[in-house]
């Protein structure tokens, strides 16, 4: 059975996020759909939270999810420092000073806006074709380049023991919250490492609409989310019927004054793909969901 559309699924700690698209696509399978299926935004093991999930045509929309917002409820342990910047890794060192809490709050505001981010040695990032983790493991030394994000918040929630301090974070799609530990705590001339991560919330998908392996495994088809409904808050452009046969030919079309950016583009009421203007002000189709 063909299906196009997402699913928000709850990723628990523990498990990586391929392992949780790997339980999906089983039970897909037992449902009789098989499609594409890809999930946009890895989450590391330690995490948990909103991983959203494409299902057929609907993974052709990954690239419009790059630059939506994410949020983040995670907890910093200070004094230590790791290998991996979490509370997974190997201990590089600890007995570090333990900053107060005035002294957190002091600095946030230092850490918002744009910024150069170097991502974690152990990331999914790519070193000449393979991932930077599996360099790490292998005591490879990897240097990363600083890939630029945008923080748009970092909320101070509360001490959570000794040594630890929870925060509620918002930014960028690529942003590492590992290296924000990192850099929090070399601010504070003292090190620190994440200890818990929770998204809850990525783009459209919030963790209050989540949904576990478990509820997927008793009914699945009903709690998967319509393309349309994920990208509503692109524009709309109909195009007029006359149309159809070059449009469907791929043919560009003299179609003036369209909307600026991208937009939803539908025929006959439905959604054909996601389109903007050509070189000519004309109507070109960037993305087909047909």
């Amino acid at each position: 059975m063909p299906t196009n559309g997402f699913i928000n699924l709850y990723k628990t700690s523990g498990i990586t996020s391929n392992k949780a698209l790997s339980i999906l696509k089983s039970i897909l399978k037992e449902n009789n759909i098989a499609e594409k299926v890809g999930h946009m935004g890895t989450l590391d093991p330690i995490a948990e939270g909103v991983l959203p999930v494409a299902l057929g045509r609907a993974t052709r929309l990954f690239e419009y999810s790059l630059d939506k917002v994410k949020r983040y409820t995670a907890a910093f342990r200070f004094g230590i420092s790791t290998d991996t910047l979490d509370s997974d890794g190997t201990i590089l060192s600890e007995g570090g000073k333990v900053p107060k809490e005035e002294e957190i709050k002091s600095i946030l505001p230092c850490l918002i806006g744009e910024i150069d981010q170097i991502p974690p040695a152990y990331s999914a990032k790519v070193v000449d074709g393979v991932r930077a983790y599996r360099l790490a493991r292998q005591g490879v030394e990897v240097k990363l380049e600083a890939k630029r994000v945008t923080i748009y918040s970092i909320d101070f929630i509360g001490k959570v023991n000794e040594d630890t301090y929870k925060f509620d974070i918002s930014c960028s799609g690529g942003t590492y919250i590992r290296s924000i530990a990192r850099d929090m705590g070399e601010m504070l001339k003292t090190c620190a490492v994440m200890t818990s991560l929770i998204r809850t919330k990525s783009g459209y998908f919030d963790i209050n609409e989540c949904i576990t392996i478990e509820d997927l495994r008793k009914d699945l088809v009903t709690h998967i989310i319509p393309m349309e409904k994920v990208i509503s808050d692109i524009p709309a452009y109909y195009v007029n019927e006359k149309f159809k046969k070059p449009l469907l030919n791929g043919v560009p079309l003299a179609i003036k004054n369209l909307p600026d950016g991208i937009f939803r583009v539908y025929l006959e009421e439905k959604l054909v793909g996601i389109g903007s203007k050509d070189d000519t002000e004309g109507l070109r189709i960037n993305t087909w969901l047909l």
